[in-house]
């Protein structure tokens, strides 16, 4: 699900790694990608991207409360918040102050621009899904990367924190990242 126009995109998430992935994938399509890893970091001579990305939890800051500020300051702009702790409530509150869409991690990018579309997150057809599998394979690699990294390379921590067998998460790790 690729569109002929380009779109700017401000990606506002604190996990750095997390949002560089995402502003490569969206580049790749022939977009614009930013990436801030908190609210204070939007330079105030910036452009009004036209889709803005937020992350619900931005260290100690609250998303809901950026997606009010930057409803308010790029009316214009889509927002769409992306987090790892969704929740009804939190989703309802998002959509309240102003999101467009509310998506749970790990979303494809295929959900993300159906988000911003304003479609449902049902795959339409077999090519499709074939895609989002590939991605999925991708952000389970990236997820694992990540809460590795939050462990400090901790084996025992990380799988406990997956809810995974040790030797299992072992073995994945000794595959290459999916591409």
């Amino acid at each position: 699900m690729t569109s002929n126009t380009p779109f700017t995109y401000l990606v506002i998430d604190d996990d750095e790694h997390f949002a560089r992935v995402l502003c490569r994938s969206l580049s790749r399509q022939g977009n614009t990608a930013t990436s801030v890893s908190s609210l204070d970091e939007v330079d105030d001579q910036m452009a009004p991207p036209q889709r803005l990305i937020i992350d619900l939890r931005l260290g100690g800051a609250s998303g809901l409360d950026a997606v009010s500020t930057l409803r308010q300051r790029w009316p214009d702009s889509q927002i769409v918040v992306l987090t790892g702790y969704a929740s009804i409530p939190t989703a309802v509150e998002a959509i309240k102050r102003g999101a467009d869409n509310y998506l749970h991690k790990p979303a494809t990018i295929q959900e993300l621009m159906r988000a911003f579309a304003g479609e449902s997150s049902e795959v339409a057809n077999s090519t499709e899904s074939a895609e989002s599998a590939m991605s999925l394979e991708k952000m389970e690699w990236e997820h694992i990367q990540r809460t590795l990294n939050e462990h400090d390379g901790n084996i025992s921590a990380t799988a406990r924190a997956l809810n995974m067998h040790r030797r299992t998460l072992q073995r994945k790790l000794q595959k290459h990242a999916p591409r």
